[in-house]
């Protein structure tokens, strides 16, 4: 027999009500995704609290090109998390934006119009050409034949991503990764120009190598390790997967909060709900996980200021 829950409040705020108090208001509405969005504050907080727990934070590479790389910067710099899992255009943007600017633009812009005038369009964010690829070809030419010089032959993802840390300033997510110690792994670097880079450095230099399996061997050591872990993973593909994926090896998450906008009538893992990877031994029976439909850009600010209040507490 089903058992009904709780009634259904009606949220009350006025001029003082504080954002912590929001979610509160939230967790008892009943209302579609906004007691989704409750938990994920309750389940995040928990998590980050959890001094037994390997913290995992893994995100697209698009959201950097926008103003959310400020807040996933400082959630690094605030040292929320060990490990950082994300793609290629995550660290294109983080290099193209400490050294040049992207402008505001709009989705119904003339891309024709653009390319003659060598604007690449990202959803409504503009990438000027000269902000984009020769920029990241000089100052990634420049890192790897630095740290060539000083013997380095043979780097994984992760220490591509501390060499680049230790390059760009405090504006930069990769900056407080290395800062931090904050090891930051992508599974896909070959798909973006930071990995374009890397193949044609390997042209000029035979004897250097990229080497995935030390990335493999690097989360191995973690997970393997780990009395619990959890995850806050901002949309799908590769970097949720990723996470997921060498999680099953310590018998899944035990925190688990996902944002996304697909959906999962088409069987995507991007779509997938998170309580769809217990089934595979990804997430934990007995975690405590959320599934948050909403666009991340929107909403992380939100979830990161009541984060804030509540972590104070």
């Amino acid at each position: 027999m089903i058992t009904p829950g709780r009634p259904v409040k009606d949220v009350e705020i006025d001029s003082q009500t504080s954002l912590e108090k929001i979610f509160e208001e939230l967790s008892q509405s009943g209302g579609f995704e906004a007691v989704n969005l409750s938990s994920s504050l309750d389940i995040l907080s928990e998590m980050i609290s959890d001094e037994k727990c390997l913290k995992f934070i893994s995100f697209v590479g698009a959201v950097i090109s926008t103003g959310l790389r400020g807040i996933i910067k400082d959630m690094i710099k605030n040292n929320w998390f060990n490990v950082a899992i994300t793609t290629c255009g995550a660290l294109d943007h983080d290099i193209a934006r400490h050294y040049s600017h992207y402008k505001e633009g709009s989705f119904t812009m003339d891309d024709g119009e653009l390319a003659d005038q060598d604007i690449h369009r990202l959803g409504n964010v503009l990438v000027p050409l000269e902000s984009y690829g020769p920029l990241i070809e000089e100052k990634m030419q420049e890192f790897l034949e630095e740290e060539y010089q000083n013997g380095v032959k043979e780097m994984s993802s992760a220490d591509i991503c501390k060499m680049i840390g230790k390059h760009l300033g405090s504006d930069s997510f990769l900056h407080w990764a290395f800062q931090n110690n904050v090891d930051v792994v992508v599974p896909g670097i070959m798909d973006g120009a930071v990995g374009s880079q890397i193949w044609m450095f390997s042209q000029k230099h035979a004897d250097f190598k990229l080497n995935l399996i030390n990335d493999a061997n690097l989360l191995s050591g973690l997970i393997f390790k780990a009395e619990k872990s959890g995850a806050l993973m901002i949309g799908g593909g590769i970097s949720k997967h990723h996470t997921l994926w060498w999680n099953q090896y310590r018998e899944g998450l035990d925190y688990a909060c996902y944002i996304t906008t697909a959906q999962e009538f088409d069987g995507s893992l991007s779509g997938a709900l998170v309580k769809e990877a217990i089934s595979w031994g990804k997430v934990t029976q007995k975690a405590r996980q959320v599934t948050l439909h909403a666009e991340v850009t929107t909403i992380l600010p939100f979830i990161y200021a009541a984060l804030l209040s509540k972590l104070k507490k």
